[in-house]
């Protein structure tokens, strides 16, 4: 399998198929509470068989042509993921998202792989518009959008009915000629070339 560094310290972005359904139910369970905190996705893969159909999911979308999955690995380990949740190659529009284990957090590593996945949606598919949707209690996934040259464009309030509780949702977005300028003018700090 491929893989594409994303910096000196070893960390890597890859394909993630259904066939490595096992490890990603590994790595869901050793995140599972951290990940829950704004992310349903623990309680959607739960077994082998979730897992699996949640990869198979994604790779029926990449065959479609409307969104992607790839997996973020240190030391070989898989410890998080961004997709491309949907893609709309006709429209130019694309919605990115991410997830990491505890022990993978704070090391620029969502920011660093969403770089490479919005990159490839801009300049391989054509994509204008990339939306990054996050609970306005996420604030880790805030700096992300800001760090990735994101504008929040507004707050649906009470929005997102998550485990019993309504939570306001925050859309940020980048367009491609500001995500072109801002590669261009270096404005991304250690990103991968």
């Amino acid at each position: 399998m491929y893989a594409m560094s994303l910096g000196d310290d070893g960390a890597e972005l890859c394909p993630l198929e259904p066939w490595q359904a096992g490890e990603f139910l590994a790595h869901i369970d050793r995140g599972r509470e951290f990940i829950g905190q704004h992310n349903g996705l623990p309680d959607i893969v739960t077994d082998l068989a979730s897992s699996r159909a949640f990869l198979q999911g994604y790779a029926e979308k990449a065959a479609a042509d409307t969104g992607r999955i790839h997996g973020i690995r240190t030391d070989g380990t898989l410890v998080g993921a961004v997709i491309l949740r949907t893609m709309d190659v006709a429209q130019g529009n694309a919605e990115a998202g991410c997830w990491l284990e505890p022990s993978a957090a704070g090391k620029g590593l969502v920011t660093r792989a969403a770089r490479v996945l919005i990159d490839w949606a801009v300049e391989e598919r054509g994509i204008h518009r990339v939306e990054w949707w996050v609970s306005s209690t996420n604030a880790p996934s805030i700096a992300v959008a800001r760090r990735l040259g994101m504008t929040r464009d507004g707050v649906l309030r009470a929005s997102y009915l998550y485990r019993g509780q309504r939570h306001d949702e925050e859309i940020w977005s980048v367009l491609a000629p500001e995500w072109r300028a801002g590669k261009g003018a270096g404005a991304w700090p250690g990103r991968v070339h």
